[in-house]
């Protein structure tokens, strides 16, 4: 195989993308590998989606930039934006899973250091991040995924976990001076459990439509940095033994190789990034 045929193996010109979460952080690079690659994107979440537009305009067309406003716990919104696209002709050919909640605690938020322990965890923000991690992936995949076989074509559906899918939190990287040792802030137990979640999820798709040219696989990604706090990158850098937390733009290539052809035989797999975190 020569390089140009290689190359043409990550081409995903005339292929659609559909991001949840595009609002987000990670949701907005996701987006640029793939238009990099030639595909038309459309990001889906519940708010505004303008200001990642406009960024992403500035090195794609216009034209291969669609926004949707979708929310991932409605069964029935999703459908509207499913049958949206199919009265409109467009087949949605990749499905990436990236919709999360992941609340920041602030050291000035007593209340919420305190909420995020397992004792006094609320029930209505395990229900709303399941909703929306979890059970999100699973509605738009049950759409998305069923479209992609149902009429022969196939596709790629990526889950975006995290390294927590496959180690606990470190508990001792949320530590806040000053704070007594039963109130000390910690990673919700929602993370893991939805990022864990979707490694079965990826697994479970992974099998069910195989034979209707259907891959599924999960990026987990590890800590990547975004104006953290300096003694949290301090403390987490220390785990990584590369030294160093990832960069925005690192998980593009990534993406990029799940997505298409590149990774055709590719199926059910958790691939983790995290600057080798997990190895130790």
């Amino acid at each position: 195989m020569d390089k140009a045929e290689m190359l043409r193996k990550f081409d995903l010109a005339g292929k659609t993308a559909l991001i949840t979460g595009g609002a987000g952080m990670l949701g907005a690079e996701h987006a640029a590998a793939l238009l990099e690659t030639g595909a038309t994107v459309v990001l889906t979440d519940i708010g505004s989606m303008e200001a990642v537009r406009t960024a992403l305009k500035r090195n794609a067309p216009d034209d291969r930039i669609v926004c949707e406003t979708m929310d991932v716990t409605d069964l029935s919104n999703i459908h509207r934006v499913a049958n949206g696209f199919k009265l409109a002709g467009r087949r949605i050919d990749i499905l990436i899973n990236n919709a999360a909640i992941d609340p920041k605690v602030k050291e000035s938020d007593r209340g919420m250091l305190e909420a995020s322990r397992l004792e006094y965890f609320p029930r209505e923000q395990w229900d709303a991040q399941i909703a929306v991690g979890l059970t999100g992936a699973f509605l738009c995949s049950q759409v998305f995924g069923s479209a992609m076989a149902q009429d022969g074509k196939g596709g790629v559906i990526l889950n975006i976990a995290s390294d927590l899918s496959v180690f606990a939190p470190d508990q001792r990287l949320y530590r806040k001076v000053g704070v007594p040792e039963d109130r000390q802030p910690v990673k919700p137990v929602t993370y893991s459990v939805i990022k864990t979640g979707l490694i079965g999820l990826t697994r479970y798709l992974a099998t069910y439509w195989a034979d209707h040219g259907v891959r599924a696989n999960a990026l987990s990604p590890g800590g990547v940095y975004n104006g953290q706090a300096d003694d949290f990158v301090q403390r987490l850098c220390t785990l990584i033994p590369m030294g160093r937390m990832a960069r925005l733009d690192e998980y593009r290539g990534a993406v990029q190789f799940l997505c298409s052809d590149a990774s055709a035989y590719l199926n059910g797999q958790n691939i983790v990034m995290d600057g080798g975190r997990s190895v130790w």
